[in-house]
């Protein structure tokens, strides 16, 4: 288990140090690879992905890390989508050894320039993040990440892999192997002396499939048979569950095909907040916290999804050790950086001689206090706790109630000449007004350039089709963005087309 240090820990003072709030952040950071130049996806191989790559990608992690607690960032980072080093060392990173190594250097001279070198190139991914956040100012993490384990029936290793990031002592690891996915990261901290398990998950992808979710039921039993343990030798043991369950908060509910889910099922996580004083029940989703309407850290074909999760277990709203600050739960969505004007994840893209965005999940938040009672029979008081009433099946984005008008870009705001081809513009609305290019393609001549036209919606498409010949003359607003190497307007609302 590669787990060390990072920084000059003040704890010779003792635990009374931490005896504050703090803050649980879960944080899927959409691929983030080294560059030692062997990668298992191709768009992170070094003809695609360089050092000026993971330099604005690094640096944009750290941005949205340094939004918590002031600039000092989160007490605890439940990391999503790290590289599992395909060149490990023969040892563990030292990761307080490679920081101290570079600490008179900033980590854009380390990687654009002469300073670059076969030894930076094989730091791992985590080891550049913790330097990325050390030259934001953020410091005194301890970096813990799972073994590149995975279950014998799967039969292959996986790619990328969990991590936690947290400011407490580390008291064990662990990691669990389970099938299809990522290693399940157990880690074991402690907070004023009272223990919180941490669990760091990425289940198997292709939440709304019915032919994955066995692997995603097969993940959640990984987890539940550990759980189980824990709760059977504590009831009332403080657990903190997070990561990306590429699974709905309410998956039987939106996916009535799957009789049997991972997420609701097999693992119990439920919204019933008051239930989990029960001890069948002990497991409590805080998506619930939030309003249907405000439930949602990714986006999927014009609808929100959920796959972000932050699920307590009972132990946290009682009077011993860690509790919960009851509807602390937020979705870390910040306007002009990681949100764009649509409010919508500015995902990350490798286009461009330096990449641009940040991740296609938002970061969920919790936050937690200790306390002192050692009380393990008294209850927080809640306000208007949730009980799990039926939730909407779908949570479609409100691309019709956008001001388009106000929002969208047009012809006449584009300087003469500029060319919108560039990270610059790229998921920004437009007001096209252009002619149906030649082609088997529905295209359109904007700008002087020809760009496709795409939606999502099937029957707004065929109608397009239909409506709109070569030479006609076509109106609609349409997002920027490029697939496959082709630009293209996409329109994500009927009332998009004027």
């Amino acid at each position: 288990m590669r787990s060390a240090l990072f920084g000059l820990l003040a704890f010779a003072s003792g635990l009374s140090a931490f005896a504050r709030p703090f803050t649980v952040v879960a944080y899927n950071v959409e691929n983030l690879f080294d560059l030692d130049g062997v990668a298992a996806y191709e768009e992170y191989k070094p003809d695609k992905y360089t050092p000026a790559h993971a330099l604005t990608k690094l640096q944009n992690i750290a941005r949205v890390v340094t939004k918590f607690e002031g600039g000092r960032g989160p007490d605890i980072v439940i990391l999503s989508e790290l590289e599992a080093d395909a060149t490990p060392g023969k040892t563990p990173p030292d990761y307080t050894a490679i920081l101290k190594r570079y600490a008179g250097v900033k980590l854009a001279d380390l990687l654009i320039g002469p300073k670059f070198d076969r030894e930076v190139a094989d730091l791992p991914s985590e080891a550049l993040l913790l330097k990325a956040l050390a030259d934001a100012g953020i410091t005194d993490y301890r970096m813990v990440v799972a073994d590149n384990v995975t279950d014998p029936a799967s039969g292959r290793k996986q790619a990328i892999t969990n991590a936690v990031l947290t400011r407490f002592p580390v008291k064990s690891v662990r990691s669990h192997p389970t099938i299809d996915a990522r290693a399940i990261l157990e880690v074991l901290v402690e907070i004023d002396g009272a223990p919180l398990y941490v669990f760091a998950n990425h289940w198997k992808s292709g939440a709304s499939d019915p032919a994955t979710e066995p692997a995603r039921m097969a993940n959640a039993r990984t987890l539940r048979t550990r759980l189980d343990e824990l709760l059977r030798a504590d009831p009332n043991a403080d657990i903190v569950l997070g990561g990306d369950f590429n699974s709905q908060y309410n998956q039987r509910q939106r996916y009535p095909a799957m009789k049997t889910t991972g997420m609701n099922d097999v693992l119990g996580s439920q919204g019933n907040e008051l239930a989990v004083r029960q001890a069948e029940r002990p497991l409590y989703n805080l998506w619930y916290e939030l309003p249907p309407t405000e439930r949602g850290s990714d986006t999927f074909r014009g609808e929100w999804g959920t796959l972000m999760h932050l699920i307590v277990s009972r132990g946290v709203y009682d009077y011993r050790g860690v509790q919960y600050v009851d509807n602390s739960f937020s979705v870390s969505k910040f306007p002009g950086l990681n949100a764009d004007a649509m409010g919508l994840p500015v995902r990350w893209s490798g286009d461009g001689p330096t990449g641009s965005g940040f991740s296609d999940h938002f970061p969920v938040a919790a936050k937690f206090v200790t306390v002192a009672d050692g009380r393990a029979d008294r209850w927080l008081a809640l306000t208007k706790p949730s009980s799990e009433a039926a939730a909407p099946t779908e949570n479609k984005i409100g691309y019709d109630k956008i001001d388009l008008a106000k929002t969208a870009l047009t012809a006449a705001t584009i300087p003469a000449g500029r060319n919108i081809r560039n990270d610059e513009f790229k998921g920004k609305l437009f007001r096209v007004e252009g002619k149906v290019a030649p082609g088997t393609r529905l295209a359109v001549e904007f700008l002087g350039e020809t760009y496709d036209v795409w939606t999502y919606d099937e029957a707004l498409r065929n109608k397009l089709r239909a409506d709109f010949a070569a030479g006609a003359a076509i109106r609609f607003y349409g997002e920027l963005g490029i697939f496959r190497g082709r630009w293209q307007f996409v329109i994500q609302h009927p009332n998009w087309v004027k």
